[in-house]
This record gives C-alpha cells, structure tokens and sequence, in this order.
C-alpha cells in the first residue's frame, strides 16, 4: 500500500482531499492509489439524488447528512455542480449551503464540476464515489446537476437514486417521465408544505402506482427519517426486482451455420433451438450461453439481409438483442430521443415481440429489442 492510501486509510482528511483532486484530475497516482484501496471498498451505501433544478436536493443532502450522523454514520457527499465557463471548475454553491458540516470530521464534502460532461455527474464521480467508499465512508451522497431529464447517469453509479420533485411543477411530471423518472427507487416531495403536494403525489401515483414517495420539508428536517427507511427498504429489494432490459442474445452472422456450431460445440455450448425463417431468408441456431444466448444466423439467400451483410462486412456480430419489460414504452421512449426505428412493433420467431433500431442511433451496431414475457 502506497503511503498515499495508508493515509486515507488511518482518516487523514488531507490525504483523501488530495488523492480526490488527483482522481478529478485523472493522475496515474490517483490509479494507483484506488488499487491499494480496492480491497476496502465495497462497505458503503450510495445514494443518488437528482432532480429538476430549484427542488431543493441541496437542502435535502444537507438534511439526509445530519440524520446520518446523528445515527453515528460517516458521510461523504460528492456535489456535482455545473461547470464555470471561465476557468472549467465548479461554480460551489452547494460546498457554501453545507458550511454548517465544515467542522464535522465526519462528513467530507466535495463539489466537482461537471466539465461539459452530459448526464448530470462529471466523468470522474465514479473514481470518486470507489475512492470515498473505500476511505471508510459509511454512506456517499451523490448529489447532480439538476439538468433535467436526460440526468440518468447517476443510476449506474448509486444504490438507490433518489428523485427530488416539487408542488407546482404540473405537466413536468408527465414530461419528466422519459428520462429521471424511470431510474427512481424512491421519489421525494419536496417543500411539501406547499399547495400542491398531494397533486404531485397524484400523478406520480397514476403514472407508477407502486413508487415509494416520501413527502418531506428538507429545511425543517421534517419527512427525513421516513425517506432514510424507504431507501433502506429499496436497498434490500433484490437487483433483479427493477425493470431494468437485460441482453437476450447476441446475433452472429455466419457463411456456415454447421461450422459455427461445431465450433461452439467445442466449447460446451449446444445448440438447443434451429429454425428457417422464410421470410427473411435466413436459417439460425440458438445456443444458451448462461442468462443469454448465441444466436448464428447463415443466409439462404445471398440478396437476404443477413447475405448482404456477409458481403459488405464479413462475418461477425450482427445484432444485440436486449430485452425489455415494457416494448411500447421503450419504443416511445425512443422516438421521443430521436432515435431511429426500422419497424414498427411485429411477431418474430418464436412468438416473441420485436423491433429494431437502426446502427446510427445504437453506437455501431443493430439494436433488437425484445418484449419480455410474461410467463
């Protein structure tokens, strides 16, 4: 262990201090240093918390760090502001609303600007959230931007996110449903002293009958208590209790479907499905791969889709196929991004619903999504 991490380690505030500015920066020390510290992570609950801008999530960290160490727990909280358009660094308006912590050695505040990055978080929180995770924290607060709805970033770094809604936004909890609102494990409203609450409540209820809401009033400490028991209790859901797509299959294309079976074979993998579709002129074979499955499709036809990507591109991965809880949702979802669709819902083999998306909007690369069943 470096003496850098021996430090941090033994809570020396400066050190963590100085090997997070070195995370930000991207120094080869601050990689280092995350090695030496890796066997100690894994201890601490992160939490995320965004939101639309003037919902008071600075407010409701502010509250959520206080009862945390009232309990006797250590915090970190990572504030992600925007970035200054004059020297790039964050403009650190929540550091200033926070000042009441500055003499706790148990909680340790950090703000970092975004730097253009989108998403809400800047690209260095996940180093960050390792790095304050392995000093022993025992909870890091991830507080963002407060962009909008495209801030969904912050669901694949926290435990649980947290979004942070107000009386009085009306239609915005319809707009707000395409982005922030689909990676919620719990919803607070917020202000909730003011008109307006239960309507909020309301439309959330319509919208996603089973959401946890916590109503609170973060500047009076009030609703604080019941929203950490939520978090708690979205925690200890199992991973696999949120709707979340996962990879069904990935699609290879082959000159030789026998070949590549025989090839796979080798490693342990059988096809345990083979079928000819017509239609699109192109005979497959299913192989179970753990939680997934290859897919070889050969051409029958060399003016067939699968022919014609033989030809332009050789053989290789031709599609990914993920599958989602909700196909009609995911496709509105993805006309209102922009994105580009080859069709239009339909049956495919197997029974199953289907649509693709089209490489220019997926990276790369032809994107299937497949309608989860519900047997």
């Amino acid at each position: 262990m470096n003496e850098w991490a021996r430090k941090i380690r033994e809570g020396d505030t400066r050190a963590l201090a100085r090997a997070a500015t070195s995370v930000e920066n991207r120094d080869p020390r601050a990689l280092e240093t995350l090695r030496d510290l890796a066997p100690f992570a894994g201890h601490a609950r992160t939490i995320g918390i965004t939101g639309p801008p003037g919902a008071g999530k600075s407010s409701l960290v502010d509250a959520l760090a206080a009862a945390l160490r009232q309990q006797g727990k250590t915090v970190a909280i990572i504030a992600v502001d925007p970035s200054s358009s004059l020297t790039g660094g964050a403009i650190l308006g929540d550091r200033i609303r926070m000042q009441q912590h500055h003499a706790d050695p148990g909680i340790f505040i950090r703000s970092m600007a975004t730097r253009g990055n989108p998403g809400g978080i800047a690209r260095s929180t996940a180093g960050l959230v390792r790095l304050m995770d392995a000093a022993g924290k025992d909870f890091v607060l991830i507080e963002t931007v407060g962009v909008g709805q495209d801030e969904i970033a912050i669901a694949s770094l926290a435990q649980v996110t947290i979004v942070v809604l107000v009386p009085g936004m009306g239609d915005d909890v319809q707009a707000l449903k395409a982005g922030i609102m689909e990676i919620a494990g719990v919803f607070v409203i917020n202000k909730s002293d003011l008109p307006g609450a239960d309507l909020v409540e309301r439309d959330l209820r319509a919208e996603l009958p089973h959401a946890a809401i916590v109503h609170t009033v973060a500047t009076e400490g009030k609703g604080i208590g019941e929203l950490l028991a939520a978090v708690e209790q979205v925690h200890a859901q199992p991973r696999h209790a949120i709707d979340l797509p996962r990879i069904d299959h990935l699609g290879i294309a082959v000159p030789d479907l026998e070949a590549a079976v025989a090839f796979y074979q080798t490693l342990g993998l059988a096809a345990s499905h083979r079928e000819t579709i017509e239609a699109e002129q192109v005979r497959l074979a299913m192989l179970p791969a753990g939680d997934s499955r290859i897919e070889l499709l050969e051409p029958t036809a060399p003016d067939s889709p699968i022919g014609k990507f033989l030809e332009k591109r050789g053989p290789g991965l031709h599609h990914v196929a993920l599958r989602v809880p909700d196909l009609p949702a995911a496709v509105a979802r993805l006309r209102a991004s922009g994105a580009r669709l080859l069709n239009e819902p339909r049956e495919g083999a197997g029974g199953h619903l289907y649509v693709f998306v089209h490489p220019a909007s997926a990276g790369g690369v032809l994107l299937e999504l497949i309608q989860e069943s519900e047997t």
